[in-house]
């Protein structure tokens, strides 16, 4: 079979791989569509893990083939791939801190050398574990496998949402109006709140507004918090999300979040960025900092409700598609998006 196969920071080799071998309790899917993610992304442009890997984990395809023991999947079904996993038993799982958890941590589907997700090639291959405890699920017959691609990635931002207690009537800024930051727009209008986007793209803060934000302003714009206060009578909102890794997006969030208030980071930032703040602004404002990292097990039926039931429109977050051949083409669009870049997708069915 094909895959893009890791080969070192920025070197992806489109080559023949063997198929996986699949053990009595394992399932191989054929893979129809992933999503190219920015976790994706930093893995393939940085020194973060050591190759030969196959990355892509937003995965949704058909069932290949099943092990002599797989019990209520079939050769043919459709399904979406959650390639994370939790114990359910360590301390974390039973704090609901399943991302934190070993067993969600440790990767385990796979395409061949080390299972780092198996996405970026034609075949995935689903370990037991996964299989029995909720990793697959099948995809209903009026959605299509684009839609379906977008499970896991919703249950991240949903999983931030839910953390912060977005309530009805709450108003949030987004800062970030590309494929997540647009997602988060249409989420926090589904839960009956009112959505600021930011960005520094025209055509980004023209695509918050048509996906549901009540506003969207330039980044850049010096009378943002005025504006922002404005429209909150003068309170300022009740929640702000991070979904870009700049510390001015964090001193506006701070400018713009009423007393209070929460601040959500959920863009992972670079680790040599440090963020200096008086500790004075959060005790006298009474400003809750907090992060939100991956997704959550407890999520996964009500990010596919939300998905499979056409909840939010994912189908407006997508702009690309690429032909698994071409996966460092769209890595390098992903890296330098067009006014109208939004969600990639790639397709080992197109060579």
């Amino acid at each position: 079979m094909k895959a893009q196969v890791f080969r070192g920071v920025n070197q992806l080799s489109y080559e023949e791989v063997p198929k996986p071998e699949l053990g009595d309790d394992e399932v191989l899917v054929q893979v129809r569509v992933v999503g190219l993610c920015q976790s994706d992304i930093k893995k393939i442009l940085y020194p973060l893990y050591e190759p030969p890997r196959i990355f892509g984990h937003e995965t949704a395809g058909t069932i290949a083939a099943v092990g002599k023991d797989v019990k209520g999947w079939q050769v043919g079904q459709r399904v979406v791939v959650l390639h994370h996993i939790p114990c359910m038993h360590c301390d974390y799982c039973l704090n609901d801190n399943f991302s934190m958890c070993d067993v969600y941590k440790n990767i385990t589907t796979s395409a061949g050398f080390t299972p780092s997700g198996g996405g970026f090639a034609d075949y995935v291959k689903v370990p037991g574990h996964i299989v029995r405890h909720g990793g697959l699920m099948e995809i209903p017959d009026e959605i299509t496998f684009e839609q379906a691609s977008f499970v896991e990635p919703t249950n991240c931002c949903l999983k931030a949402v839910k953390k912060a207690q977005v309530q009805p009537g709450q108003t949030v800024l987004v800062t970030g109006a590309g494929p997540i930051g647009l997602m988060f727009v249409m989420l926090v209008k589904y839960f009956g709140g009112r959505a600021i986007a930011t960005d520094l793209l025209p055509s980004r803060i023209a695509k918050a507004k048509e996906v549901g934000a009540e506003a969207a302003f330039d980044a850049r714009d010096p009378e943002l918090a005025q504006k922002i206060q404005a429209l909150t009578n003068g309170m300022g909102v009740d929640t702000t999300l991070l979904a870009v890794p700049s510390d001015k997006a964090f001193f506006q969030a701070l400018d713009c979040t009423r007393k209070g208030g929460k601040i959500l980071f959920f863009a992972e930032f670079p680790d040599e960025v440090e963020i200096p703040i008086n500790p004075n602004v959060l005790y006298r404002r009474e400003i809750d900092l907090m992060g939100s990292y991956s997704s959550s097990y407890r999520l996964q039926n009500l990010a596919a409700d939300i998905v499979f039931n056409k909840r939010i429109d994912v189908d407006a977050l997508v702009s690309d598609r690429y032909p698994l051949k071409d996966l460092a083409a769209a890595v390098e669009r992903a890296v330098k998006p067009t006014e109208e870049t939004y969600k990639i997708l790639i397709y080992p069915e197109l060579g």
